[in-house]
């Protein structure tokens, strides 16, 4: 990044004031430079009254001037607290930045607390011109980034659970993984009411019909084929401690699978007419493979503040899409990048596979690479890189996506990639 600030950076107004906070979980470590030259330190602990004093004393330390706060990322209690301040630039150092610069001063690594909110507020106080002052979305779009980061906790959480059911059912009833799908009404029934194999072979064919006629199917010849199986398939063990513990885990399970799926709804439906009230909905909801669950996370991901990025390669680096290139002398190595945002690269890589199947050009682009030899995920990153150049546009301009435009652009080039499309099918 080149030192030399540019020219709306020079007509900037210079901080009054430059705080660095350490942050924990109990308390908080201050540091303030005045641009005076004046210092001081204190620490505070976690609560609101003790933010708002510090709020309070920092804007006196500085009357009428701006205070720039240096806190790293990822540290929510804190950055929720100090979001959208009037007076206040709030600065999110980078994890891997802030050890980089701590290094540059020690090389034994060791750390403080108050070392480094020292160190904060002489890094902001140094490159305030070069870094970027945090701009929070508008509210809508906050709104709509925090439901979909929710949904997904709670999809991510649900998958756990099932997965953990499933193990438990494999080993201790494989019978009820053959009658229905782990999620499905029939299992997540028997798994809370009978989750003993013991117990549940033990209800009556009265008992069972009347489950299966609930759970499973309304046909009488079927419902006896399932019946019939249940009195036929022997137990997998029939130690007793071992199903005993086991039904209890499996009944545990279950039952939160049964609670989360109701909340999932409650988030979808409130996804939903959050993302039908933006502005910005009509740029994305009618991207090829984005839907009800994508294209609210795609528009979260870029967010707000059209100038948060300034190209389409930082939004791939940022969501940790393109690679990270390393090269010494004759040595260069290209490897994945995993200090990112990971609900920004779920979002992305899950947009690329969904595109595939839905966009000829993505499909095509796709099995181009998957012909060249490239893995199922590399390729799905590359066509997400792709994608992202794409949409980067689109958000930039406000102006839709035309698949046509692409399509044209490809023709005209004489694309590779043309070779793969498949040829629409011609009506007689």
């Amino acid at each position: 990044m080149s030192n030399v600030p540019r020219s709306d950076e020079a007509l900037a107004p210079v901080p009054a004031l430059f705080v660095g906070i350490d942050w924990a979980d109990q308390h908080h470590d201050v540091h303030w430079i005045a641009a005076d030259g004046r210092t001081g330190r204190r620490r505070i602990d976690q609560s609101a009254e003790q933010i708002e004093e510090l709020l309070d004393f920092l804007r006196r330390e500085a009357p009428g001037g701006l205070v720039a706060i240096a806190v790293e990322k990822g540290r929510g209690p804190l950055h929720y607290a100090l979001m959208d301040r009037a007076g206040l630039q709030l600065y999110l150092i980078d994890p891997k930045q802030a050890a980089r610069y701590r290094e540059s001063f020690t090389s034994g690594g060791g750390k403080a607390d108050d070392t480094d909110a020292a160190l904060w507020a002489r890094l902001i106080s140094e490159r305030h011109r070069e870094l970027k002052p945090f701009t929070p979305d508008d509210p809508g779009t906050r709104r709509l980034a925090e439901l979909c980061q929710a949904r997904r906790q709670l999809v991510d959480q649900r998958t756990c659970l099932k997965q953990n059911l499933t193990a438990l059912l494999k080993t201790l009833f494989p019978l009820l993984l053959q009658l229905g799908t782990v999620d499905g009404p029939l299992v997540l029934t028997v798994a809370q009411r009978w989750a003993d194999p013991r117990t549940f072979r033990r209800l009556s064919p009265r008992q069972l019909t009347r489950l299966f006629r609930n759970c499973v199917t309304r046909n009488d010849e079927r419902i006896a084929q399932l019946v019939a199986q249940v009195r036929s398939t022997p137990l997998i063990t029939s130690d007793g401690p071992v199903l005993e513990a086991g039904a209890v885990r499996m009944a545990a399970a279950a039952a939160q699978i049964a609670a989360l799926a109701p909340q999932i709804e409650t988030l979808e439906e409130l996804i939903r007419q959050a993302f039908a009230a933006h502005p910005d909905a009509p740029l994305l909801e009618q991207v090829p493979g984005a839907g009800e669950a994508l294209a609210p996370r795609l528009l979260a991901a870029f967010g707000s503040d059209r100038d948060r990025y300034a190209n389409a390669d930082e939004v791939a680096i940022v969501s940790g899409i393109a690679p990270r290139t390393r090269q010494s002398g004759q040595s260069r190595q290209v490897a994945r990048r995993r200090a990112c945002s990971r609900f920004l690269k779920q979002t992305f890589h899950e947009f690329a596979d969904a595109a595939r199947k839905w966009c000829p050009w993505s499909q095509a682009y796709y099995a181009l690479l998957r012909q060249r030899g490239m893995a199922h995920h590399a390729a799905l990153r590359k066509l997400a890189r792709c994608w992202i150049r794409i949409l980067y546009a689109v958000w930039k301009t406000r102006r839709p996506y035309n698949p046509d435009q692409y399509l044209a652009q490809l023709h005209s080039q004489n694309h590779p990639l043309l070779a793969f499309l498949t040829p629409p099918n011609k009506t007689s």
